[in-house]
């Protein structure tokens, strides 16, 4: 069993008058990590999963004496997938309005907001944490450094589902099951949502674009659908834990690209699934584009766990100038190129270094790429 980084995180807030909400994408261990975290506690708990049909018609909102008849005798209330109850939003806040004594713990595939679910805001009343993929950090200190090291290329194509990692000999088939549609089964769901194939083509397309700045109106072109309507499904595919988008760096420069964006997918499994690509690594053509998605999906989980400041960005002008990759703070900025070979050759632009205070610059390679997934600024 992989110890997570939160399950030593997330006890210290129990029991502090807020709900616990932890999101993250189906199969990346929300279940197992609150049981973990029950079983630290040794309290009484009553589970349910919003999946279930007898669940999702016992728990309503209707009244504070309902709620509380449900919960007698318990402790702590987990709800699995509680984005597909209805009015949960409401439900979470009697609990913790006035039913104080009853911790709830909350999980869901995607936010509430997203699937139209809270018709009262938690503002003030939550603690919310996010679980990704297993990430670099975690698998390192499950065994050590040089066998998470060893492991590189496999990562670079099959992801860090606890499900693959765990049994890396049916990889292919947990990843196109995972994809194939119980990933996206939140986003099929909500309501509105009449396209299902149009987020299967955009996903697609997304995919094969991962390192580049995505237009808009070009996916729209491919996907047959107007600009609105792939804003609509980006924020979407984001806000269910899927996607995720790096915008451009601009201090309104002349001839820095402004309103630029690239996007990135959680883990590089389901990347590959979705391009029909598992091939073993050494035969691939797509090396630069697994590299990227890897170190900064990686980056992002150890920003995330640290509960950093930092404002993360690509850089580019219209002569073809770049930088990977650039976290903010407020006293400067950490500039990161990443190339798979230490061989490969790169200067950081003058223009970037004229115009920016720079703390540190870098290039990240398959030989140093362990210290950028585990120090904050460096």
């Amino acid at each position: 069993m992989i110890k997570r980084y939160l399950e030593d995180v997330i006890p210290g807030y129990l029991f502090k008058g807020k709900a616990i909400l932890i999101f993250g994408a189906r199969q990346t261990g929300k279940t197992t990590l609150v049981n973990r975290i029950i079983e630290q506690t040794g309290k009484k708990t009553l589970f349910l999963n919003g999946d279930d049909r007898a669940t999702r018609n016992m728990l309503t909102a209707d009244t504070k004496e309902r709620l509380a008849g449900i919960t007698a005798g318990y402790d702590i209330l987990v709800i699995d997938e509680a984005q597909m109850i209805r009015d949960i939003g409401t439900i979470i806040k009697i609990y913790t309005d006035r039913i104080p004594e009853v911790q709830v713990i909350a999980t869901g595939s995607s936010s509430f907001e997203l699937m139209n679910r809270t018709s009262e805001s938690l503002t003030g009343r939550k603690f919310e944490f996010h679980l990704f993929p297993l990430s670099f950090a975690e698998l390192r200190s499950h065994t050590h450094l040089l066998a998470e090291r060893g492991e590189l290329e496999r990562r670079l194509v099959f992801g860090g589902y606890p499900e693959v990692v765990a049994k890396p000999e049916l990889s292919v088939k947990t990843i196109k099951d995972l994809t194939g549609s119980y990933l996206f089964k939140d986003v099929f769901e909500i309501d509105g949502l009449r396209y299902p194939t149009l987020i299967d083509s955009l996903v697609r397309a997304l995919a094969f674009q991962v390192g580049s700045e995505v237009s808009t109106s070009e996916l729209a072109q491919l996907t047959g659908t107007d600009n609105k309507t792939v804003e609509k499904y980006l924020n979407i595919l984001e806000r269910a834990f899927i996607i995720f988008r790096l915008p451009a760096l601009s201090r309104n420069e002349r001839n820095e690209i402004k309103k630029g964006k690239k996007y990135y997918f959680h883990d590089n499994g389901i990347r590959n699934a979705l391009t029909g690509n598992l091939n073993d690594f050494g035969t691939r053509t797509d090396i630069g584009a697994l590299w990227e998605n890897y170190l900064i999906s990686e980056r992002r989980k150890l920003l995330t766990y640290n509960e950093s400041m930092a404002r993360t960005f690509f850089w580019r002008t219209f002569q073809q100038q770049e930088i990977d990759y650039v976290e903010e703070y407020f006293d400067g900025v950490h500039a990161f190129e990443f190339k798979w070979s230490k061989k490969a050759g790169y200067k950081f632009p003058s223009t970037f270094l004229k115009n920016y205070k720079v703390l540190s610059e870098r290039v990240v390679h398959r030989m140093n790429y362990d210290e950028f997934l585990l120090e904050e600024g460096k």
